[in-house]
């Protein structure tokens, strides 16, 4: 946030002074503050508060257009929500990078902002900008912009310019716009997110009502556009065609269904998968490479990319795309590449799997790093019933119940699998507890970490807060009990 107020030359400028200063002391935030300021002659007003005040402040922007004086207007609005000690919240000084795009997708020239009763210039050497930094402080205030000749659509927060929730009035389709053209990548993969998060909540109602499941053309066409792009890097590709996890889903729904949010994400995989299947099939094609392994951010991005779509592929019910991955696997030069079509590969259950996963580990079995690996692809996997898969791990000659990262791996990758951790049946629930008890004979530390998992026990229905209550009364009855692990059960109960 100094940066994005500053500038790259004015955040340089506080450091100088910064290490000029205290080079050798021990130094705290406000000396850091004091720095900036000084060295920039800035204008900081309360944003002290980020350090003293807990809570993740809520930003609402709405806007309006004024045809007749060809204006442009933002009206903020911030409230971060009361915490434990702190009911009563001051507003924050929050930095707003915007743009605005005209109906072609380009940035609109910014000149002159009306704000607090005055025009405030935003040129720069007297030339207009195509991006600005806003600067809310106050509960509620509104800015304008001048010399606006049609109705903008704007970018918003660009490159995270706070860390904030925002909420706009921006419709579907100001978003699939913006997911198209907007010039700030993070604002074009943060439109593709919100849609997405739209688009799988939705989805789940449909799906708890027994709804047939369609998925939206504009959404489809969205991710197409973005994956035929040359002009954009190919990591940020992988990352903006990637779809929100189950639990960020989750997080957002009043209670989780684990069920209904994996169902949905697998239909909306799988669609797009069969939608965009020679799309997908030529990026993996176009972005192979035989040649020796390079670790630079072209090679990085090239498989990331690569593997991203072949995963995509893995999904679908068709042993062409099975033919594929093992393709991958088989010829594979390097780790990620190997490991991403085994990834793809154990998707489904069969025996092609279990020969592949065997095989994997027969090649790397004198590398406990890479048997990690291997242990929490099993672990995490959402085939129905891979409990029973786990329990035969824990008998596995590599693995080890004292060893913290081989538990970190199987057991806490377990608990990583919204369908087989929660299951409905509780006996995700039921493994974890037996295997608290047994840990934390061996080691506590470690205990207390697992049974952790628990302890958002309250985000889900009625029946399984049932069973995960059942087992973290279980643990909390157990005779000889540590306290780290008492310490998190009884919490999670209170």
């Amino acid at each position: 946030m100094y940066k994005t107020l500053l500038g790259t030359q004015g955040f340089r400028k506080g450091m100088d002074l910064y290490f000029k200063r205290h080079d050798g002391q021990a130094v705290t935030c406000e000396d850091f503050f004091a720095a900036m300021k000084d060295a920039n002659g800035a204008d900081f007003a309360n944003f002290l508060l980020w350090y003293s005040q807990a809570g993740t402040p809520v930003v609402k922007v709405t806007s309006s257009y004024n045809a007749e004086a060809h204006t442009f207007s933002l009206k903020f609005s911030q409230e971060v929500p009361p915490t434990p000690g702190q009911p009563v919240k001051e507003p924050m000084f929050i930095p707003v990078a915007v743009g605005l795009l005209d109906s072609s997708g380009k940035d609109m020239p910014l000149s002159s902002v009306y704000h607090d009763g005055t025009l405030q210039s935003v040129a720069s050497n007297n030339q207009p900008v195509l991006s600005t930094v806003l600067r809310v402080t106050k509960k509620e205030e509104e800015f304008v912009f001048c010399d606006i000749f049609e109705r903008p659509i704007p970018s918003l927060l660009r490159g995270y310019s706070a860390p904030i929730r925002l909420e706009s009035d921006l419709s579907d389709s100001d978003l699939f716009f913006l997911l198209a053209h907007d010039s700030d990548e993070f604002n074009r993969w943060e439109s593709g997110q919100v849609l997405a998060r739209k688009l799988m909540l939705s989805l789940v109602a449909d799906f708890q009502q027994s709804k047939p499941l369609t998925l939206n053309p504009k959404f489809v066409q969205g991710l197409k556009s973005i994956l035929c792009d040359p002009s954009l890097d190919k990591e940020f590709i992988a990352k903006a065609i990637t779809l929100p996890g189950e639990g960020e889903i989750m997080d957002m729904m009043e209670v989780a269904d684990p069920d209904a949010v994996y169902a949905v994400r697998t239909f909306i995989r799988k669609e797009l998968a069969s939608q965009l299947k020679s799309e997908f099939l030529s990026t993996v094609e176009n972005n192979r490479s035989s040649e020796e392994y390079v670790f630079d951010h072209p090679n990085m991005a090239r498989r990331a990319l690569k593997n991203t779509a072949l995963a995509y592929l893995g999904s679908l019910e068709d042993s062409e795309m099975t033919e594929l991955a093992l393709h991958e696997y088989k010829t594979a030069t390097n780790m990620t590449d190997q490991f991403a079509a085994l990834s793809a590969i154990s998707q489904k259950p069969g025996k092609t799997r279990d020969d592949v996963l065997a095989d994997f580990y027969t090649k790397w079995q004198h590398n406990y790093l890479v048997v990690n690996k291997w242990f929490a692809l099993q672990a995490m996997s959402n085939i129905p019933g891979n409990v029973e898969n786990v329990r035969k791990l824990l008998n596995h000659p590599a693995f080890d119940l004292r060893n913290p990262n081989k538990v970190y791996s199987l057991i806490g990758g377990f608990c990583g699998s919204p369908v087989n951790f929660h299951a409905k049946d509780g006996s995700g629930y039921k493994f974890l507890g037996e295997i608290v008890l047994q840990l934390d004979k061996l080691n506590p530390q470690v205990a207390s970490r697992m049974v952790s998992a628990f302890s958002r026990w309250r985000r889900f229905d009625e029946s399984r807060q049932t069973l995960a209550k059942q087992q973290l009364e279980t643990i909390m009855s157990a005779n000889g009990l540590s306290e780290n692990v008492f310490e998190i059960a009884s919490k999670s109960l209170a």
